[in-house]
């Protein structure tokens, strides 16, 4: 079954409109994957596991974040609250199986850090989010995966990952040991759009196509639509799920007074109550400002 629906929320001093779609794909016999578009969260997940396995692996990750919908934002200790408990849910549902179950974790949410609204980006595997503002398209999250531990390693281009035999091996899952998630804290930003998608939409997708898709398709509803059907006609060989969100405003002075160069910024003084604090991580991402952020309850 294909869902899609388009909605408008006014959070706080932020204005946001959100599109979004799930399906089965061309090839699959059910879809794994599911999904959250309701302010102020927005997830994507992709279960592993077979039918009966990550269809409830990955739904059980939406359920523990529905239950943060409808507040105006959340805290850093509410998320990385609902990343255990979606973790304990994957597990549960692994143990009653035999062959086991799994699911990325992919999105953001917003949060409020020293008066600025923020978007707090979470990643578990390969799903991924991408931001979009004026022409420009950045991927935000980083792969937990073989083929970027290549690329990290310089064994593999970038360019290669996507004829790699091996590039659906992922690294870190929910519900598996070892597989904490990245945060990354950026600044909400007026003109903006999200992109929060599972793999079956990046493997199908180029950067470019997926860059040409949110600058030209209109609504988020509109350039959802369109980017799912991009990626069947490309075969559709896996489950395609995605969220596209716009930033309609985001009036306070200290937010408008940001641009392109000052995305993902890091945060100085960051308090003991917002519960985010930086990581060893220094790895360098090219077209990305900033340095990972892990969250601590």
């Amino acid at each position: 079954m294909t869902h899609k629906a388009e909605v408008t929320g006014v959070l706080s001093t932020v204005a946001l409109t959100a599109g979004f779609r799930t399906d089965i794909g061309r090839k699959r016999a059910a879809n794994e994957d599911s999904l959250l578009a309701a302010s102020p969260v927005f997830i994507v997940a992709d279960g592993m596991g077979g039918h009966e396995a990550g269809d409830r692996a990955s739904a059980a990750v939406i359920a523990e974040f529905s239950l943060l919908v409808g507040r105006d934002d959340v805290t850093a200790a509410e998320i990385a609250a609902a990343v255990d408990r979606a973790h304990a849910a994957v597990r549960d549902i692994a143990d009653g199986t035999k062959k086991g179950a799994g699911s990325t974790l992919t999105g953001f949410a917003l949060v409020r850090h020293e008066g600025r609204s923020c978007w707090l980006v979470m990643n578990i595997g390969d799903s991924r989010v991408y931001r979009l503002f004026g022409t420009e398209l950045v991927q935000l999250t980083v792969d937990h995966s073989v083929a970027q531990e290549l690329v990290d390693a310089g064994a593999l281009r970038p360019e290669d990952v996507a004829t790699y035999p091996r590039r659906n091996v992922i690294t870190r899952a929910v519900g598996a040991p070892e597989s904490d998630a990245d945060y990354w804290l950026y600044p909400v930003t007026t003109g903006e759009r999200l992109l929060a998608c599972s793999d079956g939409l990046s493997g199908e997708l180029s950067d470019e196509t997926i860059r040409a898709g949110l600058t030209l398709g209109g609504s988020t509803q509109h350039t959802a639509d369109l980017l799912l059907g991009q990626a069947l006609e490309r075969g559709g060989r896996d489950n395609i799920s995605l969220v596209v969100v716009d930033v309609l405003s985001a009036s306070s002075p200290r937010d408008a007074a940001l641009d392109s160069d000052g995305y993902g910024c890091e945060f100085d003084d960051v308090s003991d109550d917002t519960v985010v604090v930086r990581t060893d991580d220094t790895r360098e991402v090219p077209g990305r400002r900033g340095r990972p952020y892990a969250l601590r309850r």
